[in-house]
C-alpha cells in the first residue's frame, strides 16, 4: 500500500467517525460524573468502585452520541476501520495496574484512570491523522499527574474535572478539524 493510499483510507476514517467525537464527548459526560462520585463521603476504594460502574456507561452513551453526532463506526470498504477498537481495546492491558493501585493506594486510583485514559489516545493521532489526540495524550497524562501530586487527597474530584475540561476541548478541536477536513482545506 502506497503512503497516499493510507492517507485517503485515515481521511476515509477521520470524516466517517468524525475524529471519534461520540467516543471523546461520552468520555467527558462520564468524567463529570466520575467528578461527583468523587465528591461524594466514600472511602477512596469505595468510590474508585464507583468509578468503574460509571465508566461502564461509556460505551452505550458514546452509541447514544453516535446516532445524534451521525458518526459512522462501520466503514465496510476501509481495512483501517477496525484497526480504532483494538486501539481502544489496548487500554484494558493498562487495567493490572489499575487494580493494583485500587488494592493498594486507591486515593490515587482516579490520578491512574486519567493518565490511562490519557495516554490511551496518542495511537489515534496516527489513526485520524490528527495531531490533536497526540498533544491531549500528553497534556492529560502529565497534567493528571501534576495536579493529583499538588492536591490532598480528599479533593482528588479536581483530577476529574480536568479531565471533562480537557475532553471537552479534544471534542471541539476534532469537530473543527473534521470541518475542515470534510471541506477539503486539511490533508
Amino acid at each position: 500500500m502506497q503512503k497516499e493510499q493510507l492517507n485517503v483510507l485515515r481521511t476515509d476514517v477521520s470524516v466517517k467517525a468524525k475524529n471519534g467525537i461520540d467516543f471523546i464527548v461520552a468520555a467527558a459526560l462520564i468524567w463529570m460524573c466520575i467528578s461527583f462520585v468523587w465528591r461524594l463521603p466514600f472511602s477512596a476504594y469505595d468510590r474508585s468502585v464507583f468509578t468503574f460502574i460509571v465508566g461502564g456507561m461509556l460505551l452505550p452513551l458514546a452509541l447514544g452520541l453516535s446516532k445524534l453526532f451521525k458518526t459512522t463506526w462501520k466503514i465496510p470498504n476501509n481495512p483501517l476501520q477496525p484497526l480504532g477498537l483494538w486501539l481502544n481495546f489496548a487500554q484494558l492491558f493498562y487495567f493490572p495496574f489499575l487494580i493494583f493501585v485500587l488494592l493498594k493506594h486507591p486515593d490515587y486510583f482516579l490520578m491512574t484512570y486519567a493518565i490511562i485514559t490519557g495516554a490511551h489516545f496518542f495511537p489515534y493521532a496516527w489513526y485520524y491523522n490528527n495531531i490533536a489526540y497526540a498533544i491531549f495524550a500528553g497534556a492529560i497524562s502529565v497534567g493528571s499527574l501534576l495536579i493529583s501530586l499538588q492536591i490532598p487527597a480528599q479533593k482528588m474530584y479536581v483530577t476529574g474535572i480536568f479531565m471533562a475540561i480537557c475532553l471537552l476541548g479534544l471534542a471541539t478541536w476534532n469537530y473543527f478539524l473534521y470541518r475542515k477536513r470534510k471541506e477539503g482545506k486539511a490533508e
